[in-house]
């Protein structure tokens, strides 16, 4: 394996890189809330062949078809068609054009409703919504094909908002054959709430009971996690001799991992159902998941044989994959040359990918006789994918050597591969060559904001957003997400806030990542009106929506919204109880952690590593000893989940804080894989707590082999040497750090306040109100003095200076700042929420309890460790974090 170094792609440069390149036509700006409310209605009657026989030449090139075409409408209708299904949108435009030269007004509405169609079809929603828009009078195809064209685009909740439209224009009906586009959209929303209702007007309607309408719902229930209600449908069905109906619910079982009911339902099946199909057959071997169905697995393979389905290109990458996960690599290499068909090996190397298996991935791509663009995007994908960086940017390199024609995918993937390798220079040679080849569009200028971003360059990220004249949802959410990345979370929020000003309609993602932000800079101001605008755009509290929104919550403090919001969660998941989990974790609420931990096994669902992970570090902070023990041994025997490092992490620093130093120790050397840098880091913060010298030793030394340019590690031993005196091993430590370029982190506290985030670094003079703010930082350490005894603690001082100079340096704590300004500038018995990058030192916490008593203000303070909560002159971790 060649080092990043060694790469050479060896493109030309190019002096464009700078300049603002030509994009695509920007999007118009039209929005669909401008429909008319009152459009006289058409029934749609849907248009046959024209008969002229001529309009379509004997092999169906549409390209005749295009020149023989007669001026009726019937043969416009159906050209319109055939471009659409053929996704032939330059034909399609030049139809247009015609069309309003050719027909009068009343007739333009009939083949508007095409027109929409067909650009839908073609993937082209901007022109869309224009004809979509400028139609006066909508029929009720051109509603449902608006509908069909956002649910095929990816946009389903701009498809359920042309549905409610449509619906409250009086007197439009929807079409039987759209259901299950809508259906579709709700599944891929998570919007069951839309789907029930959805169902409930099939049964109005009498149409619940059509093979078509069954199957979409019970996909839509089963993609929504309901499996109980696709199977009742299932099971209430007539027409148990639909293979279509067998084939959906064995589906939802195998795409749920119920491998063993998706098993069972294909044995009955075989015993009583109608004949299988390709269908069938794949789903029944995409549940053999595991060295344990192997035995199953060569049944249906049997079965497949018996049907002659085996000989279908489908079930032969099926069988392959099968017999991988069960570890039968001599089978599946078997099959694999049994066939000669390139898009089994493309089908291959991308099982091997998402099994993370690169080393068969590679062995397969090598026996592939012919690569075709689709076998070499894959194989860059799956190394790009499984962390393999290099790997994906020497093949690559192949490419371009060979002058082979690159995609957007291939391109995708090799900048993904990029920013994690942080290459600056790779990343632009890469981006000349997009540009030498013509291939810049605005879905890789979206690539490259985000590589830009993640590679800490936000001048070229900021240029090449701005150079796109068309911005779309992604464009500006890698903008939000490169500004939070690089520590501009102010900056981000604005660019939210602008994208929404354009008119443009943040999706799921662009709110997951604000929503995020928000939480990172603790703004719960900002987050509560995030909060409001994705409920007034109608977003369902469901998925990962509600998990950031609980998550945002959390992170700025407010532990009784986030609570609030848990319970409004209708359908709760895994993901949904792990917030929870967590959120109560990280305020110290330890025992409702566990409580909550054991309702979702009591509702049957399955913890993970990340709930267990979640669990523990609650129990850490809550100073749970035996619950996190009990916990640990649930994980490994119960659940069969090997620990990750980080659950013994969470053990140890457990152990530490009950002043069980040497059996947390003890516990170190026994663990079952060689303990990690941060395992060190929890043992030597225990050692610290409880003057452990020796053991402290031994996890300092361990600390610096293991990462010995680690900046925080380092400053740990520092500080560890430092309480003891031992002033020559701390200047060794920092003359280390100095010699390698390295620097701890400075610490930095932020207030919101009046919506505004203003942030204070350790004796920082750089704010407007900076005399005042330390007057009344003064005024306050008076008080604390003469009321409660206060005297600055200077142990916790770590540096070799008199003591006067350290009770100034306390005094100039970036927090005490941020509170002094919280004090002058909010109104009295006003909550103070502050945030702080760093651990909060010991002086300061006093310093916190004592302003809470003798101010009468409750103060939220996270640290880099957990949530604080003074009240009254005391703080929610009982002095123990």
């Amino acid at each position: 394996m060649c080092s990043v170094s060694a790469i050479s792609i060896s493109f030309p440069t190019c002096s464009r890189l700078h300049c603002n390149v030509p994009t695509e036509p920007s999007k118009s700006n039209l929005k669909l809330s401008r429909i008319r409310t009152n459009p006289s209605l058409h029934c749609h009657v849907r248009v046959p062949p024209p008969r002229n026989r001529k309009l379509t030449s004997c092999d169906g090139g549409l390209i005749e078809a295009f020149q023989r075409l007669d001026g009726s409408i019937e043969a416009y209708a159906y050209v319109l068609e055939l471009c659409g299904k053929s996704r032939a949108i330059s034909q399609g435009r030049q139809l247009h054009s015609l069309i309003f030269k050719t027909f009068p007004a009343i007739e333009l509405e009939f083949l508007a409703g095409k027109l929409v169609f067909m650009y839908g079809k073609c993937g082209s929603l901007d022109e869309a919504e224009k004809v979509f828009d400028e139609m006066r009078h909508r029929t009720a195809f051109a509603w449902n094909a608006m509908i069909g064209a956002y649910v095929s685009n990816g946009e389903p909740a701009s498809a359920l908002s042309v549905y409610r439209n449509m619906r409250s224009s009086e007197g439009v009906p929807v079409h039987l054959h759209s259901f299950p586009v809508l259906l579709k959209a709700c599944a891929n929303l998570g919007d069951i709430r839309t789907g029930t209702e959805l169902h409930s007007l099939l049964v109005k309607l009498q149409y619940q009971s059509t093979d078509f309408i069954v199957n979409a719902l019970i996909s839509m229930y089963a993609k929504n996690g309901d499996l109980s209600a696709a199977r009742r449908l299932f099971d209430g069905s007539v027409e148990k001799g639909d293979v279509v109906l067998w084939n959906s619910i064995m589906s939802s079982y195998s795409t749920s991992g119920q491998s063993l009911e998706t098993l069972q339902l294909f044995r009955y099946m075989q015993m009583n159902g109608p004949p299988s199909n390709t269908y069938t057959i794949v789903s029944a071997l995409t549940a053999c998941e595991g060295f344990s169905f192997a035995k199953l697995g060569k049944e249906i393979h049997a079965a497949a044989l018996k049907s002659s389905h085996c000989f279908q290109v489908f079930v032969c990458n099926a069988l392959i994959a099968m017999y991988t996960r069960c570890g039968k690599m001599l089978e599946a290499g078997r099959i694999f040359r049994l066939m000669d068909n390139h898009d089994v090996g493309n089908t291959l190397i991308d099982m091997y990918s998402k099994c993370n298996h690169t080393s068969y991935m590679g062995c397969a791509f090598l026996m592939m006789h012919e690569k075709d663009l689709i076998s070499w995007t894959t194989v860059i994908a799956g190394y790009a994918q499984n962390d393999c960086h290099v790997e994906a940017l020497e093949l690559f390199r192949d490419v371009a050597k060979k002058s082979m024609k690159t995609d957007e995918m291939m391109l995708g993937s090799i900048l993904r591969a990029c920013s994690a390798l942080k290459s600056m220079p790779i990343v632009k040679e890469i981006h000349c060559h997009i540009l030498r080849k013509g291939l810049l569009d605005t879905v890789i200028q979206n690539e490259l904001i985000d590589v830009y971003g993640k590679c800490g360059n936000m001048g070229y990220a900021t240029r090449i957003f701005e150079s796109i004249k068309g911005k779309d949802v992604v464009s500006w959410t890698s903008m939000v997400s490169s500004s939070a990345h690089n520590g501009n979370e102010n900056e981000a929020v604005e660019l939210f806030r602008r994208m929404v000003e354009t008119g443009l309609a943040a999706d799921s993602i662009a709110l997951s990542s604000i929503l995020s932000t928000v939480a990172n800079l603790s703004a719960l101001m900002k987050g509560r009106e995030i909060h409001g605008y994705l409920l007034r755009k109608g977003f369902c509290l469901e998925g990962s929506i509600a998990v950031a929104v609980v998550d945002m919550y959390a992170c700025c403090g407010d532990l009784q919204s986030a609570n609030a919001v848990f319970d409004r969660i209708e359908r709760k998941g895994l993901l949904q109880y792990t917030s929870m989990i967590n959120a109560y974790g990280m305020h110290g609420w330890g025992k409702a952690s566990v409580e909550l931990f054991n309702k979702m096994r009591q509702q049957n669902v399955s913890p993970d590593h990340v709930s267990f992970l979640a669990l523990l570090y609650a129990c850490s902070h809550a100073g749970l000893l035996d619950e996190g023990r009990r916990f640990l041994k649930i994980m490994e025997h119960e659940y069969k989940l090997e620990p990750w490092p980080e659950h013994y992490v969470c053990l140890v620093d457990i152990l530490g804080r009950a002043n069980c130093v040497l059996e947390a120790f003890e516990f170190v050397k026994m663990m079952k894989t060689e303990p990690t840098t941060e395992v060190w880091c929890a043992l030597l913060a225990a050692c610290r707590s409880h003057s452990e010298k020796e053991i402290g030793e031994i996890a300092a030394q361990r600390l610096i082999e293991l990462e010995p340019k680690n900046p925080g590690n380092l400053v740990l031993v520092s500080n560890v040497f430092a309480e003891q005196g031992r002033w020559d091993d701390v200047a060794n430590v920092r003359e280390k750090m100095k010699a390698n370029g390295l620097e701890k982190h400075p610490g930095c506290s932020w207030i919101e306040i009046g919506g505004k985030v203003h942030r204070f670094t350790a004796r920082d003079k750089s704010h407007p109100e900076t005399k005042v703010i330390y007057e009344k930082l003064s005024e306050v350490t008076r008080k604390l003095e003469r009321e409660a005894g206060y005297r600055a603690n200077t142990k916790y001082v770590l540096h070799n200076v008199d003591e006067g100079v350290k009770v100034q340096v306390l005094h100039g704590h970036s927090e005490r700042l941020a509170i002094a300004y919280g004090l002058l500038r909010t109104p009295d018995r006003a909550c103070l929420r502050i945030t702080k990058n760093l651990r909060v030192c010991c002086d300061c916490h006093t310093f916190c309890k004592l302003v809470s008593k003798l101010f009468r203000r409750d103060i939220v303070m996270r640290d880099a460790n957990r949530f604080h909560h003074f009240e009254s002159g005391l703080c929610s971790c009982g002095d123990s974090w």
